[in-house]
């Protein structure tokens, strides 16, 4: 029997440009036993093949790239990361083929990676459905977990009452990612404070809602990264700076080298994770705010959320807890 079929097989949705840690959980699956296969969806189908054969009652699924061959029927466990399939086609291409192609290229990518019969971190069903903050925000309150005053809407004046409510000020968020592009610069859209002159002015509504939540003062904000059933928690002191008083991710870079362990109390820890069952989810990355009075406020969990510079500049064991938990898992779990 080959080395391949004896060890754990894992494979690895991601792209070219995903960051560092792919490698350092390649690295740590290959440490426990394991060998990790990285497919780059970007470079499907320009550059990787993906050939699926029914014929019988035999199945025969491979893909094939410039660094391997594999056999996806051998594989064990997949860590769903990110995906940018179709990057590489041609933007001189007619561009309704263009989409047609990059479609079909996600439905045939899709459909391999639900018909594996492995661990799945994690399935993309419950991605997909874990994403909805609203979701999050009703299970979150369910379980204990304390969180901010919040208002999703597309009416000014249910804004304008929510904002007579809040004593402290307002906040503005979206609920999805997005970024806004001018003259060809990506403009990150970060969390913002609603000033009282702002609330004459959301026509805007009407085109787009929006996310509002009472402004919670911070001594500390926290990111919470949860891998089954251990959790890891750094904290930042993003008040040291105007730049990062809202958002530190507007100073994330600044701030990257300062974040330090922290320790979640028992019954915060306990309800985090009751959060992710009911959620169906074995990783995740959630963020609170820890109150200068002590609370610790819930604001929401990313389920393929980053962790690479908490364990880069802080130690954070985390590569090494995701690749046991797909090296340990069973397929068809």
């Amino acid at each position: 029997m080959s080395d391949r079929h004896r060890r754990p097989v894992i494979l690895i949705i991601t792209h070219s440009n995903d960051n560092e840690s792919i490698p350092l959980v390649m690295d740590a699956v290959a440490e426990q036993g394991g060998i990790a296969y990285r497919f780059d969806t970007d470079e499907f189908p320009t550059n990787v093949q993906l050939s699926n054969r029914y014929s019988g009652d035999q199945e025969q699924l491979v893909l094939t790239c410039d660094r391997y061959e594999l056999d996806l029927g051998t594989v064990s466990a997949v860590w769903y990361r990110r995906v940018a399939i179709g990057q590489r086609i041609p933007e001189t291409m007619d561009p309704q083929l263009r989409r047609a192609a990059i479609d079909e290229s996600r439905a045939v990518v899709q459909g391999m990676i639900a018909s594996l019969d492995a661990f799945h971190l994690d399935p993309v069903y419950r991605l997909r459905r874990a994403e909805n903050k609203q979701l999050q925000l009703k299970i979150a309150r369910e379980v204990g977990l304390e969180i901010p005053r919040t208002v999703i809407t597309n009416e000014p004046e249910a804004v304008r009452l929510f904002a007579r409510e809040c004593s402290q000020g307002i906040v503005m968020k979206t609920l999805s990612s997005f970024a806004i592009y001018e003259r060809g610069e990506q403009k990150v859209v970060f969390t913002n404070s609603v000033q009282t002159k702002d609330l004459e002015h959301l026509t805007d509504l009407s085109y787009c809602p929006a996310t509002f939540q009472e402004h919670v003062p911070k001594a500390l904000e926290l990111r919470t990264t949860i891998v089954a059933d251990r959790v890891f928690t750094a904290a930042i002191d993003s008040q040291r700076s105007e730049k990062s008083r809202i958002d530190w991710r507007r100073d994330g870079f600044g701030l990257i080298d300062q974040w330090e362990p922290y320790q979640l109390p028992a019954k915060v820890e306990e309800r985090l994770l009751h959060l992710m069952r009911f959620l169906g989810l074995n990783y995740g990355a959630a963020d609170f705010i820890l109150t200068p009075d002590g609370h610790h406020v819930f604001l929401e969990v990313n389920p393929v959320g980053e962790f690479f510079w908490l364990e880069k500049y802080r130690g954070l064991p985390l590569s090494g807890a995701i690749a046991h938990l797909l090296v340990s898992n069973q397929r068809g779990r």
